[in-house]
């Protein structure tokens, strides 16, 4: 098994990206089945906890104050309406509950709540994970002893096309504040978005970024934009199905141990093109109705695609003491588990008729 590379050069990293489709996608299922289980995928649940009212000029976002997208402003999510909402996450088959809140940076205050939150979610068995913005060490450390597992902070495309979509904060800026949350113990979770009018040389600059980061992010979510009225990008020409697949495909290869999470964009995408991108590496996916405030696929239509594709959902080896005698890094079947156990003991919330 090949170790990770932390010395990607751009001219590598482009010349996976201009390999034929097929052999991309054989380098990348090699890749993915030395690390990972072949056929299980991670399921999170993203809520967003504080909506709008965003003093950021991303290009992409409907939740700037600078845009006009028909997006309410809403308060911080009440503590109990979040713990609802994540037990609802959970009994649907989600392992992972992501908060989301549109603060350029938390305040004190901002970071208590959350943290208060995180000790909710994490009680309930689940894994937990939190975007606030920019963060500090120390409020990064407030979090982890709250019990969050991940902190997510994209970089959203490549250095050098950074500015054309963001000017109220700097590459490097983002950056700091991953060397913030590493630096306190957190697991990353950082990724980009695919279809803002950037390069393919944009998309391998992006990917030789992250994998050449001290530390690989644990979960590299690659997402593809969401062209919302009263944006910037809402006229943005549609992302080549192929090349996203791309770019998940060398996400996959440059990291070969992180999670690749399919994310935003989901709603738009056929079935076929799913499979495609689990083939490609994926191996995580936002599960549920909204992605903080844009569509995703429903349960039921994520739920058929799985048995269809013969996909399991993977219970994470923090989270497996909890599903019967599981072992550590051991797959475990969830609810809504769909098929019967291969090389996984099976728990007694396995069954092909479990209602989420």
């Amino acid at each position: 098994m090949n170790a990770p590379r932390h010395d990607w050069s751009l001219a590598e990293v482009e010349a996976l990206f201009a390999l034929p489709f097929a052999d991309l996608m054989f380098r990348a299922q090699q890749v993915h089945r030395e690390h990972h289980s072949a056929n299980a995928v991670q399921m999170s649940t993203l809520l967003s906890i504080k909506t709008g009212a965003c003093p950021e000029d991303c290009a992409y976002c409907p939740q700037s104050v600078r845009y006009e997208t028909g997006l309410e402003r809403e308060k911080l999510v009440p503590l109990d309406e979040v713990r609802a909402r994540a037990q609802a996450a959970k009994d649907a088959g989600a392992t992972r509950f992501c908060m989301g809140a549109a603060w350029r940076s938390p305040k004190k205050k901002d970071v208590e709540a959350v943290a208060a939150m995180v000790r909710e979610v994490r009680a309930l068995g689940m894994e937990t994970c939190a975007t606030l913005g920019m963060l500090t060490r120390s409020q990064a450390l407030e979090l982890k002893d709250a019990g969050l597992d991940y902190y997510n902070h994209n970089v959203d495309t490549s250095p050098e096309f950074y500015g054309e979509i963001i000017t109220t904060r700097t590459y490097q800026d983002r950056l700091d504040t991953l060397a913030a949350v590493r630096d306190a113990g957190l697991n990353v979770c950082c990724g980009g978005i695919v279809g803002m009018g950037e390069t393919v040389r944009d998309r391998a600059s992006m990917l030789a970024t992250l994998a050449n980061l001290p530390q690989h992010p644990e979960s590299v979510p690659i997402n593809q934009l969401v062209r919302v009225p009263g944006t910037p990008l809402a006229g943005a020409a549609a992302v080549d199905p192929f090349d996203f697949v791309r770019t998940i495909a060398v996400a996959r290869i440059a990291m070969p141990k992180a999670s690749v999470r399919l994310s935003a964009g989901r709603e738009v995408m056929n079935d076929e093109l799913q499979a495609l991108c689990f083939l490609a590496g994926a191996n995580s996916i936002f599960y549920g109705e909204k992605l903080l405030t844009t569509g995703n696929p429903d349960v039921a239509r994520d739920r058929a695609l799985m048995t269809r594709l013969g996909i399991e959902p993977l219970i994470p080896a923090g989270l497996a003491a909890g599903n019967g005698d599981a072992q550590p890094g051991e797959h475990v079947h969830g609810p809504g588990c769909a098929h019967e156990p291969t090389t996984a003991r099976p728990t007694a919330a396995c069954s092909a008729t479990r209602q989420r």
